[in-house]
């Protein structure tokens, strides 16, 4: 447990940390919205899970059962469809069952979009943000942008793209992990999760972009003898802080993707989630843009030199 002193502390860096991310988006002309923590549809991933509660309210106002949110995804790019031009959010989401050193079921979420800008082009405005906050506690860091084959290839003389599974479990030997169920993805995430990630300086903001198609998520998938999902992660130090996309606006290809995550939850023999249909409904008119997801709580263990999510919070689950 924290001294009381420091808990204030992390209570005023958050504080000036939201004023800072107010001010850079002003000063660059990105609308602050909000919009909806419940849901008549939930998140698909079947990696992800969400809490669901239920309305007791008249039967006309909608869905009984409502999802709280794991992002703001779906209804800014709702709005982004409707024309309300380069936005973002800040607030809270939530996520069943991830609780833990670094995980909280209940954080804080930066959401933001670009129309008209690739997932390269995002990536810096990302990095510029996270060199602004860096610098309010008077730190600075280096920047290495690579992309993700050639990381593993760099680091690991892997190439991920071709590599038999055989060559991508054999760097793992040492931690015995069962093979039972994991495919192709699931060995190349314990690759950066254990052999590459934690390896990472702390002082350098690491940025890798272009994933294997494979892991597209709600990316756009760039043709070529070898297809890549144009999706980027950005790491601080250690810690992956921020996920973005240039995204994906075919209403037919999500559906398909979403159609997919479901059929993977029944294979696991998890619940189908309802897909969002008021989503779909309109992805087709969502201009070319890029978006980015960041975790506050994981840039403020950063700024405040801490690997312990609990250190940041006013109360943690466990005392919530």
């Amino acid at each position: 447990m924290m001294h009381e002193m420091s808990r204030v502390a992390m209570l005023q860096l958050r504080a000036r940390l939201y004023a800072l991310i107010r001010l850079f988006f002003l000063e660059r002309h990105v609308l602050e919205v909000e919009t909806p923590i419940l849901s008549a549809a939930g998140n698909t991933d079947p990696n992800i899970e969400s809490f669901s509660t239920t309305f007791s309210g008249h039967v006309d106002a909608g869905a009984r059962e409502r999802w709280l949110r794991t992002s703001p995804e779906f209804p800014l790019k709702r709005l982004l469809a409707a024309g309300v031009g380069d936005c973002y959010e800040l607030g809270r989401v939530f996520r069943n069952g991830e609780a833990g050193g670094r995980h909280n079921p209940e954080f804080s979420m930066l959401e933001w979009y670009r129309v008209g800008w690739c997932h390269r082009r995002l990536m810096e405005e990302t990095i510029a943000l996270i060199e602004a906050a860096l610098a309010m506690v008077g730190r600075r860091a280096e920047v290495l942008i690579e992309s993700y084959r050639q990381l593993f290839l760099d680091e690991l003389g892997i190439d991920p793209l071709h590599a038999p599974i055989d060559e991508l479990r054999e760097p793992l030997a040492e931690y015995n992990i069962g093979p039972d169920g994991l495919g192709r993805d699931d060995w190349l995430d314990l690759l950066i999760t254990h052999k590459l990630q934690p390896a990472f300086p702390r002082d350098r903001i690491t940025v890798i972009h272009d994933y294997p198609a494979t892991q597209c998520a709600l990316a756009r998938i760039r043709p070529g003898e070898t297809p890549l999902a144009e999706r980027f992660e950005l790491y601080l130090g250690s810690h992956e802080v921020a996920n973005g996309y240039h995204e994906l606006n075919d209403a037919a290809e999500q559906r398909g993707r979403f159609e997919r995550d479901n059929a993977v939850r029944r294979s696991r023999g998890l619940r189908e989630i309802p897909i969002d249909e008021s989503l779909l409904k309109v992805l087709d008119a969502m201009p070319d843009c890029a978006g980015v997801a960041l975790g506050v709580e994981r840039l403020l263990m950063c700024l405040g030199g801490t690997d312990a999510i609990a250190d940041v919070l006013a109360f943690p689950f466990a005392s919530a």
